[in-house]
Order: C-alpha cells, then structure tokens, then sequence
C-alpha cells in the first residue's frame, strides 16, 4: 500500500443492554452522511487508548474506564488509506450526549447491519454482533454429541460450530432435531462446519468452511448468514478477507494435549498475522476460558475451543 496510513481509534461501546453507540457523520466530512462508530486521529505521541479516551470525552462526554484491543483494519479508500485501531468500550461513566451536535443513537447490535457505514466499517459490524467464546462441537460419540452442546450452553456461550464430521449422517440429523429449539431458546447461534454438507438446515445460521473449502471459493455463497473459515497462515487469512468471510480461526497458537509436538504460532506470530487480517480473528489451539485476555491484547476477536467450555 503506497503513502503512509491515516491512524484512527475506534470505539465500539456498549451498554449494559448490549447495544452499540453509533453516530452520524457530517456531510462535510470525508464518508460524510454515513454512520460510524465514534473516534479520531491519533495525535503525535498518542497511543491509540488515549486518542480513544481524548476523542469519546470530545465527542461524546463520556470518559472511558475498561477498553481492550478488538481488531485492527487496514482500508483503502480512493484519496486515503487508513487504519482503524478498534476498542470494545464496556465501561464508561458519563451520560452520552452529541457535544459536537452530531446526531447519535444506541443500536441493537444485531441490527447494525441495516444501517449505511464507510467500507472499511464492515469487518467492525461483524465484530461487534459476535461474542468472545466460540465452541468447537466435535465427538466420535452419538451418545455425546448433545449432552456436550448442553454443557456448552451452560458457560454461557452463544456461538458453537457443529463439526461432527465423524458422526453418521443419520446421527447429526437426529442430534439437529434436539438442538434446534435449544438453541433457538437460548439464543445461540449455530454454524455447520462446511464438510458436513447440511448448511440448508433451519439449524444452521450460517457455514465454516474449512481451509480446503475456503481456497476452493473464489466468491461469498449467497444467502448465508454468517460465513467463517479455518485459516493457518496469512494466505489463507488473505483469501478469506477476499471472498467476504465475517470472522476466521486462526490456528495452533499454543500446544495441545492432543498435539503437543505440532509446531504453534505463538502469541506474537498470531498478532503480526492478525493485524494485517481486515477480519475479526478467533485463536485457536490451547485455549482456556482464561486464555481470553491474552487473546484480546494479541489483537483477537476471542478464542476458539473443542474442550474449554466442557467444564
């Protein structure tokens, strides 16, 4: 990418409801008359959490108390490139209010996407409607197969991806009539891993394609919901920004009890990787539920896991 890139903080707050501060761009400015997620240039010597901080007490009287590091998006507009530094803002004080006089309202975050945003703001809707936990469901077991989704939905996760690649076909379609209004209850969303061949079930919001299945694609299937991917090097994180993929998993970061040889990431690889991604990024590979902060500050959206959320 040719010149030097225009460092922007971004911040995406939520309430305690869960929704999403959003505000309307001038029609003066650069992307003026679109909404966005509040935040600014950095300044000379600023680091991104307190061009954040400075910016959201500017704009919108608000100062911000617990922030932490959500993806990073190198975008090319036809007179700019830019690089959004994005922070999900969970704790703040203040009453929000336009001090600019810029229009602002607090969105659900599932309906985002019906609102007009910058380009570049893509990856961040995506980001902002998905939870920190991903769970892998996978067993060789039919006996297992929904007493593990249970305990799954016990600690609270809300994402799984059903990667039962090893039961039956008749045994996944059995176990899908017990899941679906299970998680419909409860609010979860459920993908089908891409080798299943059975994203056309109600079950199913959306598909994750395996990294053979996504180098395959040279375009986004239509009509799906979500799309996530399997990714192992920047080839594939690349490819999978290319065809539109919402989020990927990137893996092994750290040794496995199942593979404790195999050759791993690394925090700081997965970061570097990460942070040219475009994409919200899962880590994959001995992770613990208390693996999340770690993640979060090495630029992830969160963390994936077939056992962490088994306890």
């Amino acid at each position: 990418m040719a010149g030097r890139r225009l460092q922007v903080a971004v911040g995406v707050i939520k309430n305690a409801a869960g929704q999403v501060l959003i505000t309307l761009r001038d029609e003066a400015l650069h992307q003026g008359g679109l909404w966005e997620f509040p935040g600014g240039k950095l300044e000379i010597g600023e680091t991104a959490g307190q061009a954040l901080a400075r910016e959201l007490k500017e704009e919108l009287d608000i100062v911000v108390n617990a922030a932490t590091p959500l993806l990073a998006i190198n975008h090319q507009y036809p007179d700019r490139a830019v690089q959004l530094l994005v922070f999900e803002v969970t704790g703040f004080s203040g009453q929000a209010r336009g001090n600019e006089g810029q229009p602002w309202q607090w969105v659900d975050a599932a309906d985002l996407p019906r609102y007009a945003f910058p380009a570049a703001n893509r990856p961040i809707i995506a980001a902002a409607q998905l939870p920190g936990y991903y769970a892998i469901l996978e067993t060789d077991d039919p006996s297992q197969v929904l007493g593990n989704l249970q305990r799954i939905l016990a600690n609270g996760v809300k994402l799984v991806q059903a990667r039962l690649k090893n039961l039956p076909r008749h045994s996944v379609l059995q176990f899908l009539e017990q899941a679906y209004p299970l998680c419909q209850k409860q609010g979860v969303c459920l993908l089908a891993n891409s080798r299943l061949g059975l994203s056309d079930h109600p079950a199913f919001q959306g598909i994750h394609l395996t990294s053979r299945d996504l180098m395959a694609l040279r375009q986004r299937p239509g009509a799906v919901r979500w799309l996530a991917a399997s990714c192992h090097n920047p080839e594939e994180l690349r490819h999978a920004q290319a065809i539109g993929v919402d989020f990927a998993v990137l893996a092994p970061v750290l040794p496995t009890l199942t593979h404790p040889q195999a050759q791993t990431l690394g925090w700081e690889k997965f970061s570097d990787w990460v942070v040219e991604a475009n994409l919200p990024v899962y880590a994959l590979g001995g992770m613990t539920r208390l693996s999340l902060e770690a993640a979060r500050n090495a630029g992830a959206q969160g963390i994936a896991s077939i056992r962490a959320f088994l306890d």
